[in-house]
C-alpha cells in the first residue's frame, strides 16, 4: 500500500492506493508542521486517525510534502516520525512547494506560489525548483499568508481601522480579550495557526471594501517579494495554491495585470492533482 499525503500547517490530506495505484480510501488530518509542531504531537496526530492506523503494517511507501519540510531538521524529526508508525515502510518527506510543482505544472517551467496557512514561492525549470531565499516562517515572512492577514485583521481591530460594522461583526465571532490572544500567541502551540484562524473572517466579507483592501495590500507585498524578483517574462505561467489565491481570485488577478503578468492557474487543493502526477511518474 502505498501513502501519498499533502500537509500544511492547519490539515493534511492523504491518499491510500494499492500496489496497482487504484484509490483505497482518503482521510484529512490536523496539521503535521515539524517545524512548529512538537514531535509527541506530531505522532498522536497521525495515530488518532484510526483508518491510517488500521493499515499502518501494510504500507510499504510514504510520499508526504509538507509545510515546514524545507529543511533538514524538521525533516528528520518528521521522519522518525513516521518510521516509527509505518514501520515497514519506505518514508519519503518533500517540502510542499514540490507538491505545489507538482499539482500545478507537472514537469513544465513555471512560478508556482502557495497562499495557505504560510505562503512561499518558486521557480520551476522543468527539472528543479529554485527559490530566491528559504522561507523564515510566519514572524519574519509568509506575505499574503492566512496567519498574514490574521495578524493585520487584529492589528487594525485594536488600533481601530477597522469599520464598526465589520468590527462589530469581528467581536462576535472571535474571543477578543487580550490576555486570551496573548496566551495564544506567547503560550500556546501552533500560534502561525492561532492567526491563520482569523483570517477565515474574510470569506464571509470578501466584498466589503475594508477586506477588499486588506487582501490587495497583502498580494501586493506578495508579488513584490516573491515573483517580481524572479525576473521572469510575461509569458511565463503563473499558479497558485490554496484557499487565500482561490476564494480572492478576482483580487489576485487585477493585482498581476498592473504587473503585466497573468495568473495562469489557481488549485484550492493540490490532492488530487498531485495524485495524478504520482500516477504517472511516480514507480
Amino acid at each position: 500500500m502505498i501513502l501519498i499525503a499533502d500537509g500544511g500547517s492547519t490539515k493534511a490530506d492523504w491518499i491510500a492506493l494499492d500496489n496497482n495505484k487504484n484509490e483505497i480510501f482518503r482521510v484529512r488530518t490536523l496539521g503535521l508542521n515539524p517545524a512548529v509542531i512538537p514531535q509527541e504531537e506530531l505522532t498522536n496526530r497521525i495515530v488518532n486517525m484510526f483508518q491510517l492506523i488500521n493499515v499502518k503494517d501494510e504500507v510499504t511507501e510514504v510520499h508526504f510534502y509538507g509545510a515546514g519540510c524545507g529543511t533538514p531538521k524538521p525533516v528528520e524529526i518528521l521522519h522518525e516520525v513516521m518510521q516509527e508508525i509505518f514501520s515497514n515502510a519506505e518514508i519519503n518527506i518533500a517540502e510542499d512547494m514540490l507538491a505545489a510543482v507538482y499539482a500545478a505544472t507537472g514537469k513544465n517551467p513555471a512560478i508556482v506560489c502557495i497562499l495557505g496557512t504560510g505562503s512561499n514561492s518558486c521557480y520551476f525549470n522543468g527539472n528543479e525548483i529554485e527559490m530566491l531565499v528559504p522561507s523564515l516562517g510566519y514572524t519574519v515572512m509568509d506575505e499574503a499568508s492566512g496567519n498574514y492577514f490574521g495578524k493585520q485583521l487584529l492589528r487594525d481591530y485594536f488600533y481601530k481601522k477597522m469599520p464598526k460594522k465589520i468590527s462589530k461583526s469581528f467581536e462576535e465571532q472571535y474571543n477578543l480579550d487580550a490576555d486570551f490572544i496573548k496566551m495564544n500567541l506567547y503560550r500556546q502551540p501552533n500560534p502561525n495557526m492561532y492567526l491563520a484562524s482569523f483570517a477565515k473572517f474574510m470569506f464571509d466579507f470578501k466584498d466589503e471594501k475594508y477586506i477588499k483592501k486588506v487582501i490587495k495590500k497583502g498580494f501586493q507585498e506578495f508579488f513584490s517579494c516573491r515573483i517580481l524578483p524572479y525576473n521572469k517574462t510575461a509569458e511565463t505561467p503563473i499558479y497558485f495554491i490554496g484557499s487565500i489565491a482561490y476564494y480572492f481570485k478576482d483580487i489576485l488577478e487585477k493585482v498581476a495585470n498592473k504587473h503585466n503578468l497573468e495568473v495562469t492557474g489557481i488549485i484550492q487543493r493540490p490532492i488530487d492533482n498531485l495524485l495524478d502526477y504520482h500516477k504517472e511518474n511516480i514507480n
